[in-house]
């Protein structure tokens, strides 16, 4: 079943893939790397003002990368708010999508934790670097094909 949203980027020509709804009832959307910057600027002209989360999941082991997106359309007078939950995918290969940072700002700290634990690249964000891990770590921790550091060996090594 196509949501409203989906209708409406139909309608206008933008090339995207409706993932149905959750089980709130939120529509999820999947767009194309190449295409998700241009797409988020006419999201957030069609009204959706509010970036309310972005993270990320490794889908399988030696799989594509997700960077998911919740947005919110914050109108007066509207009790309950239109939302929308975008899917971009990319290869574990070379990750990379545009940050949708010059869109909305409050995706800063949250595009920097996805890059740091998964090694997603976002084009253009203008402070990409580790948040939560030391700058020197190698690795990243959340894909399901780390391999993590043998502590004790390291530490006895010496």
């Amino acid at each position: 079943m196509q949501g409203r949203l989906s209708a409406w980027l139909v309608k206008h020509g933008i090339i995207h893939r409706s993932l149905g709804f959750d089980y709130q009832g939120i529509e999820a959307l999947q767009i194309k790397p190449e295409d998700w910057h241009s797409i988020a600027v006419i999201l957030y002209v069609y009204g959706y003002n509010y970036l309310r989360s972005q993270c990320a999941y490794d889908v399988a082991p030696g799989g594509l990368l997700a960077s998911v997106y919740h947005l919110t359309r914050i109108e007066d007078g509207v009790d309950q708010p239109e939302e929308v939950c975008i899917k971009v995918f990319a290869p574990r290969s070379n990750p990379k999508i545009p940050s949708v940072f010059w869109v909305w700002k409050t995706v800063d700290f949250q595009e920097r934790e996805s890059y740091d634990m998964l090694g997603i690249y976002y084009d253009n964000h203008p402070r990409l670097k580790r948040i939560l891990m030391p700058e020197s770590w190698i690795g990243w921790p959340l894909r399901k094909d780390y391999i993590a550091p043998n502590f004790y060996e390291l530490q006895n090594a010496h």
